[in-house]
C-alpha cells in the first residue's frame, strides 16, 4: 500500500478507532463522581478492616445469599486480579459498599505473576477468586481441575464467547491487541499489517512486543497467531530478525511508546491505548486488517477456595450491572451483552482471524517462552 493510500485509509479508520475526546471528557467527569463514591466506600472499608483486626470482623451470617442459595457466613474473600489496577480497586470498593461487612483481600499482578503466586501457594491455598487476562490460561486451569462450576446472578446475560460450556470461566471483561505507535514517529499515520513489520521498510524503527510470559493478552495473541495464521511462526521470527525487543508487561511497554523510546508496540492491549489517547498522549492505535485475537479475561472460583461461599458472592457482583459498567469505564469490553462499551471499538468492529482455543491452550505457554527466548538470543 502506498503512503498516500495508507494515510487516507488511516484517516478513514479514525472514524472507527479513534477516541471521541468529547465523550471521553464526559466519561471522565462521570468517573470522577463514581471515584468519589469509591473513595468514600474505601474509607468505610478501612474502618471495617480495623474493626476486623480488633474483634474478628463483622458477623454476616443470614445477611447475604449467593445465587445458588448458599448462605454467606465468611466475611472475607481473597481475590487476585490483573491490571488495570484502578479498576481492581474500584471493584473491591464497589463490592464492599454493596455488601456491608464484607472485606476483599485484593492482590494485583500480571497474569504471569498471578499464576506463579498460585503455584507457590499450592500447599497452602489463599485465593478464592482469580481473574486472568488470558482465556487459554483459564482453560488450562480447568483442564488441571483447579476451578469449580458456578452460575452467578446474571450469567444468562453474558455473551456466548464469554462463558465456557461448564460454567467455570466467565469473561467478565475482554480486550484485544493491535498496534500502538507514536504519532511523532508516524505523523501521517500507520496501517501496516502484521507481516509488514518483518520487512525492510520497518528495519530502522524501534519495535517492541509485551512479554507474553507476563501479559495474558499477548500470550493469547501469540498462541492464536501461531495456530491460526498461515506462516505465523515465520512472521514472528521476521519481527525478531528486524530487531523486535521484549517490552516487559503491558504497562511498561506502552510507556516506552509514549516516551518514543520505541516507535511501535506490536500486540499492545487496546484498553491501554484508548486510555492514553483520551489523556492526550502522542500515540495512536489500530487493529491490523488481517485480524487479531479478542481474548475474554476469565474470572474463576478456585476449587481450593478457603471462603467458597464468599467467592460465589463476589462472582455475583462481577456480573452485576454496576461492576460491568466499571469495566466499561476502563475501556474494556463488558462481558454482559446488555452493558455497552464506552468510547472504544465494539466486538463486531474488531477484525479477527480464526481462533481455536483448544489448540491455543495446548501451545500458549510453549510459544510464549519461545518468543521470549528468541528475542533474548537476538539482543
Amino acid at each position: 500500500m502506498c503512503c498516500g493510500t495508507a494515510h487516507k485509509q488511516h484517516l478513514s479508520d479514525k472514524k472507527i478507532f479513534s477516541i471521541d475526546l468529547y465523550k471521553s471528557k464526559e466519561l471522565l467527569m462521570n468517573k470522577s463522581k463514581r471515584i468519589g463514591m469509591v473513595v468514600m466506600s474505601a474509607a468505610v472499608a478501612a474502618v471495617g478492616i480495623a474493626t476486623f483486626a480488633a474483634c474478628g470482623g463483622d458477623d454476616v451470617t443470614g445477611k447475604y445469599t449467593a445465587n445458588d442459595g448458599t448462605e454467606i457466613t465468611s466475611n472475607t474473600v481473597t481475590v487476585y486480579m490483573p491490571s488495570p489496577t484502578d479498576l481492581d480497586d474500584d471493584l473491591k470498593a464497589g463490592f464492599e459498599e454493596a455488601y456491608p461487612g464484607m472485606t476483599v483481600n485484593l492482590w494485583t499482578g500480571t497474569t504471569g505473576e498471578i499464576t506463579a503466586k498460585l503455584e507457590a501457594e499450592a500447599a497452602n491455598p489463599q485465593a478464592d477468586v482469580i481473574v486472568l487476562a488470558s482465556w487459554s490460561d483459564g482453560l488450562s486451569m480447568k483442564e488441571d481441575d483447579q476451578i469449580v462450576s458456578y452460575k452467578p446472578a446474571n450469567y444468562d446475560k453474558m455473551g456466548d464467547a464469554m462463558v465456557d460450556d461448564d460454567y467455570m470461566l466467565y469473561g467478565t471483561s475482554a480486550s484485544a491487541v493491535g498496534v500502538i505507535y507514536n504519532t511523532k514517529s508516524f505523523p501521517n499515520g500507520l496501517d501496516a499489517d502484521w507481516a509488514d513489520f518483518g520487512t525492510a521498510a520497518y528495519a530502522d524503527y524501534a519495535m517492541e512486543i509485551p512479554d507474553p510470559t507476563k501479559s495474558g493478552a499477548c500470550k493469547d495473541f501469540v498462541a492464536g497467531f501461531s495456530t491460526g495464521v498461515e506462516n505465523g511462526d515465520d512472521i514472528m521470527q521476521s519481527w525478531i530478525d528486524n530487531g523486535l525487543a521484549n517490552g516487559g508487561g503491558n504497562n511498561p511497554a506502552i510507556e516506552a511508546v509514549k516516551s518514543q523510546q520505541y516507535d511501535i508496540l506490536i500486540a499492545g492491549v487496546d484498553y491501554n491505548a484508548y486510555s492514553a489517547i483520551a489523556d492526550g498522549e502522542s500515540i495512536d492505535f489500530y487493529y491490523p486488517e488481517s485480524g487479531t485475537v479478542i481474548n475474554p479475561r476469565p474470572a474463576m472460583i478456585m476449587k481450593t477456595a478457603p471462603h467458597m461461599d464468599a467467592a460465589k458472592l463476589f462472582m455475583d457482583y462481577l456480573l452485576s450491572e454496576e461492576a460491568q459498567e466499571l469495566v466499561a469505564d476502563y475501556y474494556l469490553i463488558p462481558g454482559r451483552t446488555d452493558v455497552p462499551c464506552k468510547d472504544r471499538t465494539t466486538i463486531d468492529q474488531i477484525p479477527t482471524y480464526t481462533t481455536n482455543w483448544t489448540s491455543m491452550m495446548g501451545v500458549a505457554s510453549e510459544k510464549a517462552q519461545w518468543l521470549v527466548d528468541a528475542i533474548a538470543g537476538k539482543e
